[in-house]
């Protein structure tokens, strides 16, 4: 249909400026008239066909097909030109230009009134009426009327961020009249942009009138179109438009960089997108072909921070990796994870094992042959810990030494241990229990493979944390529960900590104790309430916060990891190395020793005195949290 258009336009433009236009020194007979129309009809459609014009589906046409169209007629008008030499009585180049000129713009012309009329379509009963007429006359095609019975229902939104991404979203919600928002403006603080139009849409600039504004044009929520903001300034718009009584959202834009399975989304705001964490990439080129090739084994591969190192070496090509697990449900998920990744483009084996099974470790080492073991194998949750002294310290201590000696044995080249910063002066039975772990590692000079741990704080996210947590009680209904409404924490993503960990064991030579940068701390109750604002619910209104004291070994505050006179610093600005005396392996022979004639009674109590007497450092918590507010961590929150 539009090509019978697009030649009745020709034919038209053709008779009347070949036929009539009077500008001929000798006026053309009437087959000179016919037979340079026909050429120029035939050097102007040819391309168009040729190149695919009339094969665009022109109601979904953007610049590319009103280029590709250009380009076409610009093509015709170089063959119209040439071929005119040889006829006998040729066009002059004005009529020439002219004519594929005229054309053109009414062609485009035409097409634009198209896809502004199909996108009006929707505006409102009335429009579409019109709008479906034009279109059969236009086309031919018996559109349905599509627009939606709740149409004076849709949620009107304004999208702060008037930049291409902000324009994407406008055009394709005005696309698709089955859409349930309807964008009544910009926000943007380009001051360039401020008052004009994008799309017919006003831009609206941040000022003392943006509420009252926005206001007046009904906004209902607001959406958040700026990928690459920093997490302060996303905090900072989120808390301008939350504070005006909006909803806010994020849109999110597929990227290189995001994978190519991400896709175009308005969503909820994630409360680890307002921590004050910007998630960067550190595994540069050289950490990733220290792992290329290399047999890879993983303890607890099926945990959070376990999951996602495996996630970040298998993209490393390594020539195995092993995923080692006692709790089998985990570790088939992110097996099934890589299998549906990679297929056979990665070489993957699961075992079910204990790290405190000597036989099982030798017989999974033999086998297998790494060339480099991440231990994150490991009992990690505080208050269970406390009540379950004995299996912490068998798990965590004798696991760990288990793994190490088997390491040792079968010629692993590189270990690198997942310890935390509850292992810095610990206060109860984990944090200990890892610390101790930590001497194990240093200790191990002299061998063939090569030691070194990695500490850091929560992550965000990871199983039986406290966002996830916060989360349930929130979709409960509340009350959320806190211990303590002073105590602090410090917080990484999950992927930003594994390859933290990958990149300072890529670094590592023998017996470093590595320490990540974990940024600001963040207040729990802050974050409690927070995430009840977020969930559209006002705290201590609709949901409750409660304060249940603090847990058995758990005190107000982290140690800052980076803190002291024995921290250096390394090549990479995020990993610090504690140049911390380890002790001989003779000595700690003889500390692991005092654990283990303790564990053999099978008393808590006995355990965790043996445990004091291993680590000089293991406090009461009651001890520091008395003098909690003279601590650094909690003067630098307060600033």
């Amino acid at each position: 249909m539009l090509l019978a258009y697009d030649l009745g336009i020709y034919l038209v433009l053709g008779i009347l400026i070949v036929g009539f236009y009077p500008s001929y020194v000798e006026k053309l007979g009437f087959w000179d008239v016919v037979t340079n129309i026909l050429v120029g009809l035939l050097c102007i459609f040819l391309p168009r066909l040729a190149i695919g014009i009339y094969n665009y589906i022109w109601r979904y046409a953007g610049a590319e097909e009103f280029i590709n169209l250009i380009f076409a007629d610009i093509i015709g008008l170089v063959l119209f030109l040439a071929v005119g030499r040889i006829i006998p009585q040729p066009l002059t180049f004005i009529h020439t230009v002219s004519l594929v000129a005229f054309n053109l713009l009414i062609n485009i012309s035409l097409r634009l009134v198209y896809v502004y009329i199909y996108r009006q379509r929707s505006s409102n009963a009335f429009a579409e009426q019109w709008a479906l007429q034009l279109l059969r006359l236009f086309t031919g095609v018996n559109f349905h009327m599509e627009t939606p019975t709740n149409a004076d229902r849709r949620i009107k939104i304004a999208i702060v961020g008037a930049g291409s991404i902000g324009a994407m979203l406008a055009e394709e919600l005005q696309g698709n009249p089955k859409a349930p928002y309807q964008v009544v403006c910009f926000v943007d603080v380009n001051q360039e942009k401020t008052g004009r139009n994008i799309l017919g849409i006003r831009v609206l600039g941040e000022g003392v009138n943006l509420h009252s504004q926005m206001e007046a044009l009904g906004v209902q929520e607001v959406v958040i179109a700026l990928p690459n903001a920093s997490p302060e300034t996303k905090q900072q718009m989120y808390d301008l438009y939350r504070g005006y009584g909006y909803r806010v959202k994020a849109y999110d834009y597929p990227t290189i960089e995001n994978g190519a399975n991400s896709r175009p989304q308005m969503r909820e705001f994630n409360i680890e997108e307002l921590l004050f964490r910007r998630e960067e990439t550190f595994v540069e080129e050289k950490t990733k072909a220290w792992y290329r090739g290399r047999r890879v084994l993983i303890t607890g591969g099926g945990g959070s921070i376990g999951s996602e190192l495996a996630r970040q070496v298998a993209h490393m090509e390594p020539e195995l990796l092993v995923l080692l697990d006692i709790y089998e449900n985990g570790v088939y998920d992110i097996q099934q994870e890589l299998k549906f990744k990679y297929g056979d483009k990665l070489k993957l084996q699961v075992e079910i094992a204990n790290v405190c099974d000597r036989s099982a470790m030798e017989a999974i080492f033999a086998t297998y042959r790494p060339d480099i073991v991440l231990h994150a194998a490991a009992h990690k949750h505080v208050p269970l810990m406390e009540h379950n002294c004995c299996e912490a310290v068998r798990n965590n201590v004798f696991g760990t030494l288990t793994t190490v000696e088997t390491s040792e044995k079968y010629g692993v080249k590189r270990f690198i241990m997942i310890s935390t910063d509850k292992a810095v002066n610990p206060t109860n039975v984990m944090g200990a229990t890892k610390r101790v772990c930590e001497m194990i590692v240093q200790s191990r000079t002299g061998s063939g493979t090569s030691f070194s741990a990695t500490r850091f704080g929560n992550v965000l996210g990871s199983n039986g944390s406290v966002i996830p947590l916060f989360r349930r009680m929130i979709e409960n209904g509340g009350p959320v529960t806190i211990t303590d409404k002073r105590i602090i924490r410090y917080f990484m993503t999950i992927p930003e900590a594994s390859q933290l960990v990958l990149t300072s064991g890529a670094m590592a030579s023998n017996g470093e104790l590595y320490v990540l940068d974990m940024g600001k701390p963040v207040k729990i109750i802050e974050l409690a309430e927070r995430m009840i604002r977020m969930a559209g619910r006002e705290p201590y209104k609709d949901i409750d916060i409660v304060e249940i004291g603090l847990r058995p070994g758990e005190k107000l505050y982290e140690e800052l990891l980076i803190r002291g006179e024995n921290i250096g610093n390394t090549d990479n600005k995020m990993i610090f190395i504690e140049r911390d005396k380890p002790l001989s392996r003779e000595e700690m022979d003889g500390r692991i020793e005092i654990l283990r004639e303790a564990l053999v009674s099978g008393s808590d109590d006995e355990l965790r005195q043996a445990l004091k007497r291993v680590l000089p450092t293991y406090r009461s918590p009651e001890e520091v949290n008395r003098n909690a507010e003279h601590a650094e961590e909690m003067k630098t929150l307060a600033q």
